[in-house]
C-alpha cells in the first residue's frame, strides 16, 4: 500500500479468455439468457467471519518488524509512528450509504478485535479525513493509484497544494497528527470498501507491504481486501501500550515478542515457516507485470520473469503460486492451453492450508472456466463447490458472484435447470455490490454465460 492502493491487472475476476466466441459475439448468444434477467436488490455482507491467525508467533515478530519500519520501496523508516489516544474519523465528499455503511463496520471491528479506540465523528477536527472523490481526481494526483493516504493533510485540494512537500513524507514524520484517504466514489461498493479497508489500516498502523504474508491485506497482490485475522492481531499490537512513538526497530523488537506471547498465546506453541523475503528483482517483476504503464508483450515478459525468479529460488510456497497465476492470467488471450497449465501450476503451489484457501478459489474459478469452455459441467462443479463458503467469509461479493455464475453454467449444462436458475439468481445481488452498475453486472453475466460450447448452448434452449 505505502500511500496507494495500486491498480492491477488481476483486480477483476475476469474469465472470458476462456470462452469459445469473441467477446463482440456475446450479446448474440442464442438461448434463453441473451438478455439479461431484471437485477435484484443488492446484497452485502453483514456479520463478520475473520478467522484467527494460525502463524507462529516468531513469524509474526519478524512481519509486523519488517512492516513497520520500512517503506513498500524497501527503504527503511527510522521510527514508529503512530496516534496516541482516541483516534476520530470524518467522512466527507460525494460519500454514498455504501461507504458509510462499510466505515461504521469497520470501526467496529477495529475497536473489537484490534481493542483500537476509533470512532467517527462530524467535526472538522478529526484525525482521519476520508474523503469520496472522483476516479478521475485521484488519478490526477497518483495516476497508479486506485486511493492513497496521505499525512499531514485534509482534504484533495490541500493535497495538490502541497504535494512534494516534506510534510507529506512518511519518512520525515515524528508522530501521526492528521492525515486523509482518498477513496473513488464513483467506484463499485467492493472497490470503495477495499480502498477503505486497505487505506486506513495502513494511516492506523503500518506502511509496508510484504508479499510473503499469504493470509493479510498488508499484501500487494489483491487477494485480501477485508481485513483478516491476522491483520487485526498486528494492529493491536501496533497500539499496544508496549510500543510507543518514536521507537526505533531495535527497541521495539525487544519488546514485541512478549506483546506477542499475551495477545497470541496460541502462536507461542506453532513452528516458524520462516519464509526467505522477496527479492527486489521479483517484486519488479510482479509490479512491471501487473501495474501501469506497459504493454501487453512487456507485461507477459515479467511475468514470465517473476516465474523465472520463483522457481530459480526453489520456492514452493503461495507467491510462486501467484506468479504462475498472474502469468495464465496475462497469457490467457494468446496462449488459452498454456494459462490452463500456469493455473494447475498455481493451484498447486497455492497449497492447502487455511491461509491460502481464497487464493485456490481465484484459480478454482479460472480452471472451472476452462472446463465450461470444454463442455464438461461436472467438472466444473467439482471444482466450484469447495471454494463458496471461503468467497463469502472474506465478503468477497466479486469472486462469490463469479463463482456462483460459473457454477449455474455448471447446473444448466448438466441438466439441473431450476436449480441453475436460483444460484444465477442468488448471484446477481451479490454482483451489484461487487461489480457496481447494472451493466458491469450485465457484462459480467454475458461472459460467464459465453463460456459454454455455442452447440450445448443450443441443446440447452431447445
Amino acid at each position: 500500500m505505502t500511500g496507494a492502493r495500486i491498480l492491477a491487472v488481476l483486480a477483476a475476476v475476469a474469465l472470458g479468455a476462456c470462452a469459445q466466441t469473441p467477446a463482440g459475439e456475446f450479446a448474440s448468444r442464442a438461448g434463453p439468457r441473451a438478455v439479461a434477467p431484471a437485477l435484484p436488490a443488492m446484497k452485502s455482507f453483514t456479520a463478520p467471519r475473520p478467522r484467527a491467525s494460525t502463524a507462529s508467533n516468531v513469524d509474526i515478530a519478524r512481519d509486523f518488524l519488517d512492516l513497520s519500519f520500512a517503506l513498500e520501496s524497501g527503504n527503511p523508516l527510522p521510527r514508529m509512528t503512530r496516534f496516541e489516544g482516541p483516534i476520530t474519523v470524518r467522512l466527507t465528499g460525494a460519500s454514498s450509504p455504501s461507504i458509510q455503511t462499510d466505515l461504521s463496520r469497520l470501526l467496529a471491528r477495529l475497536r473489537a478485535e484490534a481493542g483500537i479506540d476509533i470512532r467517527q465523528t462530524r467535526g472538522s477536527a478529526a484525525q482521519i479525513t476520508i474523503q469520496a472523490v472522483r476516479r478521475d481526481d485521484i488519478r490526477a494526483a497518483l495516476p497508479e493509484a486506485a486511493c492513497f493516504v496521505v499525512p499531514n493533510i485534509s482534504s484533495l485540494e490541500e493535497y495538490f497544494r502541497v504535494r512534494g512537500a516534506e510534510r507529506t513524507r512518511w519518512s520525515r514524520l515524528q508522530r501521526r497528527e492528521r492525515l486523509a484517504i482518498f477513496l473513488p466514489a464513483d467506484a463499485s461498493p467492493q472497490e470503495a470498501r477495499d480502498c477503505l479497508h486497505e487505506e486506513l489500516a495502513q494511516a492506523i498502523g503500518p506502511l509496508n507491504d510484504l508479499y510473503r504474508l499469504p493470509d493479510s491485506v498488508f499484501n500487494d497482490d489483491n487477494f485480501h481486501a477485508v481485513l483478516t485475522g491476522y491483520d487485526m492481531l498486528i494492529l493491536r499490537v501496533y497500539h499496544d501500550a508496549g510500543l510507543s512513538n518514536g521507537m526505533t526497530r531495535a527497541e521495539a523488537a525487544a519488546r514485541v515478542p512478549a506483546i506477542l506471547a499475551r495477545l497470541n498465546p496460541r502462536g507461542e506453541g506453532v513452528a516458524p515457516r520462516a519464509l526467505p523475503d522477496t527479492p527486489r528483482a521479483w517484486i519488479d517483476a510482479i509490479q512491471r507485470a501487473l501495474g501501469p504503464g506497459a504493454g501487453p508483450v512487456a507485461r507477459r515478459r515479467a511475468a514470465r520473469d517473476a516465474v523465472r525468479i520463483a522457481i530459480g529460488a526453489g520456492w514452493t510456497d503461495h507467491r510462486r503460486g501467484f506468479a504462475h497465476f498472474a502469468l495464465g492470467r496475462l497469457i490467457q488471450r494468446t496462449d488459452p492451453a498454456g494459462a490452463q497449465r500456469q493455473f494447475v501450476l498455481a493451484m498447486r503451489h497455492f497449497g492447502g492450508g487455511p491461509e491460502t484457501a481464497l487464493h485456490r478459489a481465484y484459480a478454482a474459478a479460472q480452471l472451472a472456466g476452462h472446463e465450461l469452455a470444454r463442455g464438461d459441467g461436472e467438472a466444473a462443479l467439482a471444482l466450484l463447490t469447495p471454494h463458496l463458503a471461503i468467497a463469502a467469509e472474506v465478503e468477497n461479493a466479486a469472486l462469490l458472484a463469479t463463482l456462483l455464475l460459473l457454477r449455474a453454467e455448471a447446473l444448466e449444462m448438466t441438466g439441473r435447470v431450476s436449480e441453475a436458475r436460483a444460484v444465477r439468481l442468488d448471484s446477481l445481488g451479490w454482483a451489484r455490490y461487487g461489480f457496481g452498475p447494472d451493466w458491469a453486472v450485465r457484462a459480467k453475466l454475458r461472459e460467464i454465460g459465453a463460456l459454454p460450447p455455442q452447440d450445448r448452448n443450443r441443446r440447452n434452449a431447445s
